[in-house]
């Protein structure tokens, strides 16, 4: 995680409003840019849907899994850049 990477917490938004939120924030990132995003769970179903519409534009680490807590950092790519689970 950079300095730059902003956290994005979903615990409190209501479950139907998260992939919005979350989506939203990866379709602003700039290349090379990435977000931290905070669950209650973990957000593998997520990881999914992002390799289904956005395949090889996306990296995808997690910093913290559970039991709790989990926290992802979730990066737009550049050309050089690989997708991780």
């Amino acid at each position: 995680m950079s300095q730059e990477d902003q956290q994005l917490d979903v615990r409190s938004e209501p479950p139907a409003r998260r992939h919005e939120l979350i989506l939203g924030t990866f379709d602003a990132l700039t290349p090379g840019a990435g977000f931290v995003l905070v669950n209650d769970h973990d957000p593998k179903p997520l990881y999914y849907q992002f390799a289904a519409e956005h395949q090889g534009e996306f990296s995808w680490q997690y910093l913290e899994e559970g039991p709790e807590t989990w926290r992802v950092r979730i990066g737009r790519t550049t050309k050089s850049d690989v997708t991780a689970s």
